[in-house]
């Protein structure tokens, strides 16, 4: 069970997405307005939040600096009908880790937040695994079912990436700074040529590729 903060002033948007999360064994706590979420982050631990970006007495990029500012570094997920790339990156770039452009089923928003406490369990550990395919983050080593994977330095800190992002659909921009802390494109195929060898040396035999490419938005990586 994780104690999550639902930070929305829509009344039926909050009581669902507060319902869905209930639904899967979480505590909930909703707030409707700024003000309210930062009392409410200072009387309890978090586990995650879902922020609405827009807020009757603050932006959510504001309330965001804010509870970052007063030592809050659970995962945010935002949330708002702001969706073109640049709100986004907006709201990624302010602290948020994830965002959600309204209309949502509450089904998916729920997934998000079980990725994000996972992504945090994940970051204080020194081996990731997803399906078949394992990092070793202290020895620098890959396995595909316990056969080790000569990865160059690049190619690892992509999939390390990619694997702490699980199920997540990643866009190029954001592997750009994530992973080359690069923020345009330097073009000549970059992502392309480091996905298309990463991707051989994880090929397995009659099993699909563990790096999808999603038309038009990124890549994502599912276990297999």
């Amino acid at each position: 069970m994780a104690r999550i903060l639902v930070v929305e002033d829509d009344g039926a948007t909050a009581e669902a997405i507060a319902h869905e999360l209930r639904a899967h064994g979480h505590d909930v706590t909703v707030a409707e307005t700024g003000e309210a979420a930062l009392a409410a982050a200072q009387e309890a631990t978090l586990d995650a939040l879902t922020l609405d970006r827009l807020l009757p007495d603050m932006d959510g990029l504001a309330l965001l600096a804010r509870l970052r500012a007063t030592g809050v570094q659970a995962p945010v997920l935002m949330v708002s009908a702001l969706g073109d790339v640049d709100q986004r990156i907006a709201g990624l770039r302010a602290g948020g880790d994830d965002y959600l452009i309204k209309p949502f089923a509450p089904s998916e928003l729920a997934v998000r937040i079980e990725v994000l406490l996972r992504r945090t369990q994940q970051s204080v550990e020194t081996l990731l695994q997803v399906g078949s395919i394992q990092l070793d983050l202290l020895r620098r080593e890959a396995r595909v079912r316990g056969t080790p994977v000569r990865l160059l330095q690049m190619e690892f800190k992509l999939l390390e990436f990619l694997m702490r992002n699980a199920g997540v659909t990643v866009s190029r921009r954001v592997l750009f700074e994530q992973v080359w802390n690069y923020h345009f494109d330097p073009g000549a195929n970059l992502i392309n040529v480091h996905v298309a060898r990463l991707r051989r040396k994880l090929e397995l035999p009659d099993v699909p590729s563990a790096i999808a490419t999603v038309k038009g938005e990124g890549y994502r990586f599912d276990a297999v």
